[in-house]
C-alpha cells in the first residue's frame, strides 16, 4: 500500500509541478521566464517530459487506454456522490484544477502500480515481451 501511495505523490508531484492554479508551475514559470532562461525551460520541459513518458507507458502497458478511462470514470462517479450528498462543492475553479490533478494523479499512480497489485491478487507475475 505504502509503494501505491508513493507512486500516487510522485504522480500528483509531477502533474502539479507542470501545471495548477497557482504561480508555482511550469508552465506559469515558463511563460513569464522564457526568453531569459531558455535553456533551463528546456531542461525541466524535457525532464518533466521523461516523467510523463515513463507513467504513461507504465499505464498504458498495465491497465491500457480502456482501463485508464475506467478509471477516471469511477473517480468521476464518486466526485458526482460527493457532490449530490453535498459533501463537496464545485463553485472555486481552482478546486476544480485540483480534483483534476487528484483525478489524472490516480490514473497514473494505478496504471503504475497495477502490476503490484495483479502479483498479490493472483500469484502470477507479469513478464515484459522479448520482441521489444
Amino acid at each position: 500500500m505504502t509503494g501505491f501511495i508513493l507512486r500516487w505523490i510522485v504522480a500528483f508531484g509531477l502533474l502539479a509541478a507542470t501545471f495548477n492554479p497557482t504561480e508555482w508551475n511550469y508552465a506559469h514559470w515558463v511563460q513569464q521566464n522564457f526568453s531569459d532562461e531558455a535553456p533551463m525551460a528546456l531542461l525541466i520541459g524535457l525532464l518533466l517530459f521523461v516523467g510523463y513518458i515513463i507513467y504513461l507507458r507504465a499505464t498504458l502497458r498495465s491497465i491500457g487506454g480502456f482501463g485508464m478511462l475506467m478509471v477516471l470514470a469511477i473517480v468521476g462517479a464518486l466526485l458526482w456522490v460527493l457532490y449530490d450528498y453535498e459533501l463537496l462543492t464545485l463553485t472555486d475553479t481552482s478546486q476544480v484544477v485540483w480534483l483534476g490533478l487528484m483525478a489524472l494523479s490516480l490514473v497514473l499512480g494505478i496504471g503504475l502500480s497495477w502490476s503490484h497489485v495483479r502479483r498479490s491478487l493472483s500469484g502470477q507475475s507479469d513478464v515484459d515481451d522479448l520482441d521489444e
